[in-house]
């Protein structure tokens, strides 16, 4: 049996393996995974690091805003540009390989950048336990030769934290979020009028003080999921009220509230049983 390496152990084989990539961009989110390993560059290659994030509908401001407050905190060299996922029907029809599109999207604009400006390598922030999950982006990341530091060095979500919280990274227990566009139930198309729905309603939610939510949009339907330590505060009858006028008012025509709470990938429970099995295919 393999010995399981200890947290010291793993972060040294991160910056070793971050310097074996030489020049590297970053596929930058401003999520935990993906800002601990800027940070992580940036500590290792100094200025020989560039942390690219793509601002587009299924971005939320709010998250762009603070990914690029977080790279100025921590001096991260950071560019932001702009990518067309929305003009791709392969994306918009949002079928389940939804997210290949828009990983291919981000990285052939970064291969041209890679090229462009003479960097070696790209990197995202894929980890061990991202291979649990139904994630079409991974098979993108491979088309285009990406590199997962934090895969690589045996690191898990939860270890990723860990690190973020001993390095005194603010990032270290923000709440995981994915593009706007997985909220939206697998053959709806992908609209920049339901996006922002989406992300007001959320906005509307953390307003009222609510952590960690999804607005998960099925047409006419919206699902709200809290997080469970905080669904007894949202079932309220008077919280149940301001829900019903917030989504309403944003197109909605019922509201839901979903008891099991918030999960990730909660969507992905949808899919076919034939599609999830591709991805050991």
């Amino acid at each position: 049996m393999v010995p399981q390496m200890d947290l010291a152990t793993k972060s040294l084989a991160l910056q070793s393996r971050l310097r074996e990539l030489g020049r590297l961009l970053v596929a930058y989110s401003g999520g935990v995974d993906s800002a601990y390993l800027a940070w992580a560059a940036r500590e290792v290659l100094g200025e020989n690091m560039l942390a690219i994030i793509a601002d587009s509908p299924s971005l939320a401001r709010t998250h762009l805003a603070d990914a690029v407050a977080f790279a100025k905190e921590q001096a991260i060299p950071l560019e932001v540009i702009a990518t067309s996922e929305l003009d791709r029907p392969e994306y918009v029809r949002n079928d389940a390989q939804r997210c290949f599109f828009c990983k291919d999207e981000l990285f052939t604009a970064m291969e041209q950048l890679r090229a462009s400006r003479g960097f070696d390598t790209i990197a995202y922030g894929l980890n061990r336990d991202d291979q649990a999950d139904w994630r079409p982006g991974q098979k993108a990341a491979q088309a285009h030769s990406v590199a997962a530091p934090l895969l690589d060095a045996g690191l898990g979500k939860d270890e990723i934290r860990t690190l973020a919280r001993n390095a005194g990274l603010r990032i270290w227990n923000k709440p995981a979020s994915a593009c706007l566009s997985s909220r939206i139930e697998y053959g709806r198309s992908v609209t920049r009028e339901a996006l922002d729905a989406v992300e007001r309603g959320e906005d509307a939610l953390r307003g009222l003080g609510f952590r960690q939510v999804r607005v998960r949009h099925h047409g006419e339907i919206v699902r709200i999921e809290i997080a469970r330590e905080e669904l007894q505060r949202a079932l309220d009858s008077n919280m149940a009220a301001e829900f019903t006028r917030i989504f309403k008012s944003l197109g909605f025509k019922f509201v839901t509230l979903d008891l099991e709470g918030f999960r990730s990938g909660s969507m992905n429970a949808l899919l076919p049983a034939q599609e999830l099995l591709r991805r050991v295919v």
